[in-house]
């Protein structure tokens, strides 16, 4: 059972602590125990309140009127609103109840008319990434469990997937890429969707996944090289530097245009270099992508 404090409860709504006494003490809408030194503290049943409680509040219902709903009704007018486009923060109160409450139909319902209306990139950029900006931020402070962010990245990641398996399929005549993830890189959600930002331009892509030695690496370039090597530096997961890893992945791939971005690449000034390319952050990734693009056609 999680518990969390007035400022966790802060963090994960939005809302401020003084507001969220307000709310308590004016319309009962939370119900803190308290500790045998009396302080409070709030278990999951109070979070997925506030969240839909401030969920309304943004959208206009106000909290009088909020305090007088029923859980069904609560659900259903939440249900109502969740696929409106236009409010990413909306949008991301309702990701992190369906998270807390591991709640598919509620990602779901949240995403798809979105995705219906903008395609999947102006949802990965608009809501998805917004959402994964301020889980982030949750997750260091230990607001979410586990169990909770595992559930939501593996949602996200069915909805890249299916994304990519609806783009068409290239090999022949296109410039190829090989997106892997070294050792101790867990970044997977960001690989992919660089892999479904490089299909959708019409490249070919092999997409080696998490835990890849340079010797792996260069096993799989042995069977198929491709023209790019792509990886992310985020987590400053290695036994050597961010500077010797660089240089050792330039020699071991000295016949391919090597692209590197990541936090430990910006944090740890690598400049680009040789044939490796340092790109920072995804609009500069996404450049790059476009500006290819119009070289291939």
């Amino acid at each position: 059972m999680a518990v969390y404090s007035i400022r966790d409860l802060e963090k994960l709504s939005g809302v401020k602590a003084h507001t969220i006494r307000i709310w308590e003490k004016r319309y009962q809408l939370l119900k803190p125990r308290r500790t045998d030194t009396n302080i409070r503290y709030y278990l999951d049943e109070d979070v997925k309140t506030l969240l839909n409680t401030a969920l309304l509040n943004r959208n206009g219902y106000k909290i009088s009127k909020i305090a007088q709903m029923n859980t069904e009704e609560l659900n259903e007018t939440i249900l109502q609103i969740s696929s409106n486009k236009g409010n990413v923060q909306m949008q991301s109160d309702a990701l992190t109840l369906a998270m807390l409450e591991l709640d598919e139909s509620k990602f779901n319902s949240t995403l798809q008319k979105h995705i219906d209306e903008n395609g999947f990139k102006d949802a990965m950029l608009h809501v998805i990434l917004p959402f994964l900006d301020r889980l982030s931020i949750l997750w260091m402070t230990g607001s979410v469990m586990p169990v909770q962010e595992n559930y939501i990245a593996g949602l996200i990641r069915q909805k890249i997937y299916v994304a990519i398996d609806n783009l068409p399929f290239q090999r022949k005549g296109v410039p190829s890429f090989v997106l892997y993830l070294p050792e101790g890189e867990n970044q997977e959600l960001s690989l992919l969707f660089v892999h479904y930002l490089l299909r959708l331009e019409g490249f070919y892509v092999i997409n080696l996944g998490q835990g890849v030695s340079l010797k792996d690496l260069q096993e799989a370039r042995k069977i198929y090289e491709t023209d790019y090597i792509f990886t992310l530096l985020n987590t400053g997961l290695m036994k050597q530097s961010v500077k010797e890893y660089v240089d050792d992945l330039s020699l071991y791939c000295r016949s391919s245009e090597i692209i590197i971005s990541g936090l430990q690449v910006s944090r740890h000034q690598i400049k680009s270099n040789k044939n490796y390319q340092i790109l920072n952050g995804l609009d500069e990734i996404m450049l790059f992508i476009s500006d290819l693009s119009l070289v291939k056609t």
